[in-house]
């Protein structure tokens, strides 16, 4: 056979083969979907309803059997007796941080930027593979909890290598998501070398995929003097140059400082012009003047409920802003990687706190402040419209088929009626069966579907080893004087369940 009759033969059979992938169909079938109705705006339970992906969209939703003719090549899951909602949305991550899971077990903030941020000895330690294995099991570790997209600030960008083994760790993995690059001045890397791989991981066509865009990460706005608010407008248009997914900082506020608040964007004349979707992460001191203005823009925050209780950032007034709030996971290596636990712990501290209001005035409460239909569209639709799509955190059809299928015969779910309070309130990770993201199962009856996952462990474990030994010779930082925020230290009162000295 000639060279090009070799050419022609293969082409014949790729061409089959994308004709094949193409028409691969997965139904789910007699289970209770919670699906979302564009008509009345609202969450829509489907009993004994089936779901129908094709590619990578949901085509259709069905109640009761579905209609033939199906399409061919079709895959049918059994969902009897088991919840089918869409996948969770965290939109704040640091996923490179895998490597020191245990490590911040009770550490404070303070502690936190010195020892494990993107200022700390991290960027003299990881080398970009120890990067790209972090970033690749943690996000394995989010998809088995159902964390189908993600938005990664990622701030290990210590060089050009780091930034694309980062890149790759994200686009293999599969999950959906923003890559949201720091620019930042990193000792050994300087602004100007950080703006050029910005640019140049923009302009590579090979570095991302359909699934991950690039977004911006900057946590300067705050600064004043010499070249800062030039800085600060070298970002803006440098996302806009480039026509990024996604504008993120961190916005503490409080007596943390570096508040990078809506306000402080708003004076630098681009919030109310930015077409590019904002998250300012945290933002648990966000004023009312802030408030207004995301509600104006429709730009959103997100919060980190583990994150900033295990911190101590506390939650003065961002419950007072949820119609334009998300939910993150933040430092996943401290607490769980799910959003579910983050969409529980904040639905019981703002069921405490307007409950506690009420007591307070000496009155009882008649109503309860909020409900797990809330909880559940802050985990999913909200961090969605934090990214300005309407394609993902829903179960519609033409939407993307980004699913999770839940046990509802497990030990903890069994007997539920509501399926929403069901995974609210009662289910657990461990009760998810299946994960899909673009139509893909990622989890499959209980297990990861990862190719060569053993081996991917074994390569991460003794990265994991060399970086925590570092870390265990390394001498705790004493927090005492003057933070750079202009604030003072003072301890806190500190809890023993053991009469005596007890045991630390």
């Amino acid at each position: 056979m000639s060279l090009f009759n070799h050419i022609s033969a293969l082409c014949s059979l790729l061409l089959a083969f994308n004709s094949v992938a193409v028409q691969a169909a997965t139904l789910f079938t007699g289970g209770t979907v919670v699906s979302w109705s564009n008509a009345t705006n609202s969450l829509e339970i489907i009993r004994n309803g089936s779901v129908l992906v094709e590619g990578s969209t949901i085509t259709a939703i069905y109640t009761g059997a579905p209609p033939n003719p199906l399409p061919s090549n079709l895959t049918v899951v059994n969902s009897t007796n088991d919840i089918i909602s869409t996948g969770f949305i965290d939109t704040h991550r640091h996923s490179w941080q895998t490597a020191f899971k245990t490590l911040g077990s009770n550490t404070t903030l303070l502690e936190y930027f010195s020892r494990y941020g993107s200022g700390s000895p991290a960027q003299s330690v990881f080398t970009p593979e120890d990067v790209y294995l972090g970033q690749l099991l943690g996000y394995y570790e989010a998809l088995n909890a159902g964390v189908t997209t993600i938005v990664d600030y990622a701030h290990s960008m210590w060089s050009t290598e780091h930034a694309y083994a980062a890149v790759r760790g994200m686009t293999e993995s599969g999950v959906r998501g923003v890559f949201a690059y720091q620019l930042a001045d990193y000792r050994n890397f300087t602004w100007n070398a950080s703006v050029g791989t910005f640019r140049r991981l923009a302009d590579d066509e090979n570095a991302f995929n359909l699934r991950v865009d690039l977004g911006v990460a900057y946590d300067g706005y705050s600064r004043t003097g010499g070249d800062a608010e030039k800085r600060s407008s070298d970002v803006l248009n440098l996302a806009r140059q480039h026509n990024v997914s996604l504008l993120t900082t961190h916005a503490n506020g409080g007596v943390y400082g570096s508040p990078n608040s809506p306000e402080e964007i708003h004076r630098l004349g681009f919030l109310n012009q930015s077409q590019i979707p904002w998250i300012f992460a945290h933002a648990s001191y966000i004023s009312i003047q802030s408030q207004q203005l995301l509600r104006q823009t429709n730009h959103y925050i997100s919060i980190t409920p583990e994150s900033e209780m295990h911190y101590g950032h506390d939650h003065p007034t961002s419950h007072l802003i949820q119609d334009q709030a998300s939910l993150g996971v933040d430092t996943h290596f401290t607490f769980s990687t799910d959003i579910l636990t983050q969409a529980r712990i904040w639905l019981q501290h703002v069921r405490q706190t307007l409950y506690r209001d009420v007591v307070q005035r000496q009155k009882l409460p008649a109503n309860n402040p909020m409900s797990v239909t809330q909880a559940f569209l802050l985990a999913t639709r909200n961090g969605a419209l934090a990214l300005h799509r309407t394609d993902i955190g829903i179960l519609a059809p033409a939407a993307k088929a980004d699913l999770i299928i839940w046990n509802g015969r497990s030990p903890s779910m069994l007997g539920w009626s509501d399926p929403i309070a069901a995974i609210m309130l009662h289910a657990s990770i461990s009760d998810i069966k299946h994960v899909m993201v673009d139509g893909v199962f990622k989890k499959r009856d209980g297990r990861l579907v990862v190719e060569g996952y053993e081996e991917l462990q074994d390569r991460f474990l003794e990265s994991v080893k060399r970086i925590q030994r570092v870390w265990g010779d390394m001498s705790r930082p004493v927090l005492q004087g003057i933070s750079a925020a202009g604030v003072g230290f003072d301890r806190t009162v500190e809890v023993d369940v053991v009469r005596g000295e007890g045991m630390g």
